[in-house]
């Protein structure tokens, strides 16, 4: 017992510490979602443009103008390949845009599009892709209303890149907030995680690997407008489990709250092609991305109402209570595994799925 508590209090003094970037040069772990971004970010990007606002590091920062509350939000796509069962770095770029408004309690209603193109890559590769953004800006009910274009030199970028930026209209009161779970919250997922980081890592061939898996992406918009619907001011946070998976997401909750995200193992839904190709990796299903999946944190009393309504909607099939907030230990995430024992479930320090997004 003594030496747990003393491995969780070395814990606690290292999170305590300043955030420093060690390294001289950047590195593929500075964009992964686990330790080595979150230290980027705060060390650099948080340290320079520091406010208020800027500090809570949503998914979008809630702005005012004149009497309306706004979602702003945006994101960049770096996806490799750019073509992948499910879907391409366009669908991607507009529902990662309109799902990281939809967490923020927004109504998406704008986006911005950005393209860095390189030299020589094909134009009906380039139509396929603003086709698709089209197609899926329409299904999430939004307009593409103004972008920019720059071409590279040829061998300076990786075929296209892509930027997109979104507003969005904040009509609910409920504030939502990593920061507000209490002990006793239920955590749920809306489905099967880790489905787009593998299918984009199968589509690359590396592992001469074959599956019907398909990328979860699509837009969340009505699916969190159902959990806020079904839980009112009981709707703790949501997130989109994107890069660093779950476990970034449950990690990002218990540090903002101060309180234990306890995780059930077997209570996760993974589909088993995603375990296999896990396993192959030698990583966790709960550090995989998910493009069409959310986390969200309820009260206890309306986790069976929450629960309910994902499970009614398109987007919500396998959706699941997977843990519980506690109390102890303050700012960890704790799983209950198969085998009757537990581990932390900590932020990951290197990339193991680099470019799935």
């Amino acid at each position: 017992m003594r030496s747990e508590e003393a491995v969780l209090e070395r814990i606690e003094r290292a999170r305590r510490r300043r955030p420093r970037v060690r390294e001289e040069r950047i590195t593929l772990a500075h964009g992964a979602g686990g330790k080595a971004t979150a230290t980027l970010i705060e060390a650099v990007f948080v340290d320079a443009f520091r406010n208020p606002e800027l500090e809570r590091l949503g998914d979008a920062a809630v702005v005012g103008v004149g009497d309306a509350r706004l979602a702003f939000t945006t994101d960049s796509y770096v996806v490799s390949p750019l073509f992948f069962p499910g879907g391409n770095i366009g669908d991607l770029a507009v529902n990662g845009t309109v799902n990281d408004l939809a967490v923020a309690g927004a109504r998406p209603q704008h986006l911005s599009a950005g393209f860095v193109l390189e030299e020589g890559f094909p134009l009906a590769d380039l139509r396929r892709i603003v086709d698709t953004m089209a197609a899926a800006a329409a299904a999430a009910g939004v307009q593409i209303v103004t972008g920019d274009t720059k071409v590279v030199q040829r061998g300076k970028a990786d075929g296209c890149f892509v930027t997109t930026a979104g507003v969005g209209l904040l009509d609910r009161t409920v504030v939502l907030d990593a920061g507000a779970a209490r002990p006793g919250d239920a955590v749920i997922v809306s489905g099967p995680i880790g489905d787009h980081g593998v299918t984009v890592m199968l589509a690359r061939g590396d592992l001469d690997v074959e599956s019907d898996l398909v990328s979860d992406t699509a837009p969340l918009h009505t699916l969190c407008a159902a959990i806020l619907d079904a839980g009112g001011r009981g709707v703790r946070v949501m997130r989109d489990a994107t890069r660093g998976g779950v476990a970034t997401i449950l990690n990002e909750v218990a540090r903002a709250s101060g309180a234990a995200v306890v995780v059930d193992e077997a209570a996760v839904p993974v589909r088993p092609e995603v375990t296999g190709a896990a396993e192959l990796l030698g990583i966790d299903p709960l550090y995989v991305a998910c493009e069409g999946r959310l986390v969200a944190v309820v009260a206890e009393e309306v986790a069976e109402e929450v629960l309910a309504a994902v499970r009614a909607h398109p987007s919500g099939d396998g959706a699941a209570v997977i843990g519980r907030v506690a109390d102890d230990p303050p700012g960890l995430v704790l799983l209950r595994t198969a085998f009757g024992g537990t581990r932390i479930v900590d932020l990951l320090v290197g990339d193991p799925l680099p470019r799935i997004c």
